[in-house]
């Protein structure tokens, strides 16, 4: 498995990955994957990454803005999706290893990242490298005219912003 920096042709099965997490109710409040430049818009400093093997993208994860604000320059909003016939393999904990160490040398402290609480193997995994339940936003949006919980978790750099 290679894990590199996201170029433009690898958009159709990033799209396509992330189609089969809206597919699953459990993965985002979007019931439509955007269009290629609407999903650029939200990567904040370049942190998109992508996972390839032989076979073609097996997964991605992009860190978005939290906030206009200066003081939040160092905060960022994680995604990371996996193709269906690749989860639980390794993937999503590779992408997250990736993204949270080229995060950190950008300046990034503090990672965020909102899960379904039905979402068990994605709170598992991000809590494997790192990042600690704060809280529930209770009945936060809704999907599919269904009010959902979100599980907000965060992971702290030990190395970015500990002075």
């Amino acid at each position: 498995m290679i894990i590199r920096s996201f170029r433009k042709e690898d958009w159709l099965q990033v799209k396509e990955i992330y189609e089969q997490g809206i597919a699953t109710g459990q993965a985002t409040f979007e019931t439509t994957a955007p269009s290629l430049e609407k999903c650029k818009s939200t990567i904040v400093a370049n942190l998109c990454l992508v996972a390839e093997d032989e076979e073609g993208i097996q997964g991605w994860c992009k860190i978005s803005k939290v906030s206009d604000r200066c003081v939040y320059e160092g905060v960022g909003e994680i995604s990371v999706y996996v193709r269906d016939v690749s989860r639980g393999k390794g993937v999503g904990k590779q992408l997250l290893q990736a993204i949270i160490k080229e995060s950190e040398e950008k300046g990034f402290w503090t990672l965020t990242a909102g899960i379904f609480p039905e979402n068990i193997p994605s709170l598992r995994l991000h809590q494997s490298v790192g990042f600690r339940r704060v809280g529930i936003r209770q009945r936060i949006g809704k999907l599919n005219g269904v009010w959902r919980d979100v599980v907000l978790l965060e992971r702290r750099s030990q190395i970015v912003g500990i002075d």
